[in-house]
């Protein structure tokens, strides 16, 4: 859980750094396996899994991974590298933010930061850090 913040200093804002998962630091097979008996999007989770696994299998298919919005910034950028490195995907489209925006400010050893709660848009300005969804960055690493 995040440390609360009581004074909204730039320190306390940028404290929480966003970890990126490692897929191969566990086995997700019994999570899905269990959603499968689940309800709403989890026996669709479970669905997408068994038709990822049959694309893998089909010598003939061409698996592509699709990205829209921030989600390498959220923590999903090394389970896309781990994808391409283990050849489970052939292709990457992505929108532009993406590719320049997160992945490129991470690249440059730049850090995406969990977001400390309900921040005032003021504070944040004050302090030059901008939010992207539940994401901090800071804006002077930008415009560095």
């Amino acid at each position: 859980m995040n440390a609360p913040v009581p004074n909204n200093t730039k320190a306390e804002l940028l404290q929480n750094v966003v970890e990126h998962i490692d897929i191969a630091s566990f086995d997700a097979r019994p999570i899905i396996d269990a959603m499968r008996k689940m309800s709403f999007s989890s026996r669709d989770t479970a669905r997408a899994a068994d038709i990822f696994n049959m694309a893998l299998a089909d010598r003939d298919c061409s698996p592509w991974l699709i990205l829209a919005g921030s989600t390498s910034a959220g923590g999903c950028m090394h389970v896309y590298r781990d994808m391409v490195k283990n050849g489970m995907i052939d292709a990457v489209v992505a929108t532009g933010a993406s590719i320049v925006d997160m992945d490129f400010f991470e690249a440059l050893g730049f850090k995406h930061y969990q977001a400390a709660g309900q921040v005032d848009d003021n504070v944040l300005r004050d302090n030059y850090i901008d939010r992207i969804y539940d994401t901090y960055i800071d804006e002077e690493e930008l415009q560095n």
